[in-house]
């Protein structure tokens, strides 16, 4: 584990080190070209922009997913989300068919998949981890990911977004006159990645090795 942990580390500082130099060779890239063509004031001047503009951009992303994570908070509280659960259950058993009735993960992948719908991202992040976490204390094999963890990751990485709520607040933070023109692009596309997704990971459902019924092994053992 101590071996696995250094790894991680030891990995994690390489890719940080390797992406400050690509960084530092973009920013001598700029300066270069901007001597070269004479344009050292527009460069000065975009960082100042750039600058302000992040700010602006990051206070107005924070209002956004403060005001969508407190009405997750409110819909957790109210029981919305137990509401949202029972509903989405046949689904979920057809999807997730390792998973007892009245288990946590459940609610867990309901709210998982509405943050993801209403585009919170950081919000789903999260939720989507504590589900995970529940669907590895159904997991048999423990070292590696059940066919119900594979689905949950392909449902995540698809993405399915019915409001794109941090896109339109970055296009709104940005100036855009009409930000929520991107709401009916977006549901189509993600709506098509994320039928793709569930059909993929079924299929390979069908044609993957199944997991061992670790229970009856041990019993063939003793």
């Amino acid at each position: 584990m101590n071996k696995c942990k250094q790894f991680a580390k030891e990995k994690h500082f390489w890719h940080y080190k390797n992406m400050n130099y690509i960084w530092f060779f973009i920013i001598i890239i700029s300066i270069i070209s901007a001597l070269y063509t004479g344009k050292v004031d527009a460069m000065v001047n975009s960082i100042w922009t750039g600058a302000k503009q992040s700010v602006e951009i990051c206070l107005y992303l924070a209002g956004i997913m403060a005001f969508w994570l407190g009405i997750m908070k409110i819909a957790e509280k109210s029981g919305m989300v137990s509401f949202v659960a029972k509903i989405i259950t046949p689904v979920a058993r057809k999807l997730f068919p390792d998973v007892p009735e009245n288990n946590r993960a459940i609610g867990d992948i309901a709210m998982n998949f509405s943050a993801n719908a209403f585009g919170l991202a950081n919000a789903a992040t999260p939720i989507g981890i504590r589900a995970m976490e529940e669907l590895q204390k159904l997991n048999r094999d423990k070292k590696s990911a059940s066919n119900d963890m594979c689905t949950l990751l392909a449902m995540n990485t698809a993405g399915f977004q019915l409001v794109p709520t941090t896109v339109i607040a970055v296009l709104a933070a940005c100036g855009d006159k009409n930000p929520s023109s991107i709401v009916l692009p977006t549901l189509l596309v993600t709506s098509v990645t994320f039928l793709f997704a569930l059909v993929i990971v079924k299929l390979l459902e069908k044609i993957s090795p199944a997991q061992p019924d670790l229970e009856k092994e041990g019993e063939q053992h003793d």
